[in-house]
């Protein structure tokens, strides 16, 4: 068997996973990083995105949403603050999410802040879609 690395994915409310991988992909807060079994130790700043891992010669994908990550050589642990399964996901509803949060960047007259947190809410929506279409092989 080729060498796995132990992926761990925890959020404030759950655990969300706890598996031996072969390879894990993180959204990190500048750019994905491919981790592999005997990767060098580091900590690292999550962004929103896909966190996703081959287990079995299958790839599975999650959301992840900001947190940090601690890679050592045979374990990847992910904090996130959200964090969901693609089957967890209502495809339908994420759509929608979308749809709305679309809708208040579009208004005019919003302040700053109310700009950011839609624009913060799109992306959770539109990486949330991502992940559920990944999961059925739909894309939206």
């Amino acid at each position: 068997m080729p060498p796995q690395i132990q992926l761990e994915v925890v959020t404030p409310a759950r655990r969300v996973l706890s598996a031996q991988v072969d390879s894990v992909e993180l959204p990190g807060k500048d750019g994905y990083l491919g981790i592999l079994p005997g990767h060098a130790p580091l900590i690292t700043e999550l962004g929103i995105g896909m966190l996703s891992y081959v287990q079995s010669g299958q790839t599975h994908y999650m959301t992840v949403i900001e947190g940090f990550a601690e890679v050592l050589s045979e374990r990847v642990i992910v904090l996130a603050e959200v964090s969901e399964r693609a089957e967890e996901i209502d495809p339908a509803r994420a759509k929608e999410s979308a749809k709305r949060a679309q809708e208040r960047l579009s208004k005019s007259g919003s302040t700053e802040l109310d700009w950011q947190r839609a624009e913060v809410s799109l992306q959770r929506a539109l990486t949330r879609q991502a992940v559920a279409g990944k999961a059925s092989g739909y894309q939206s």
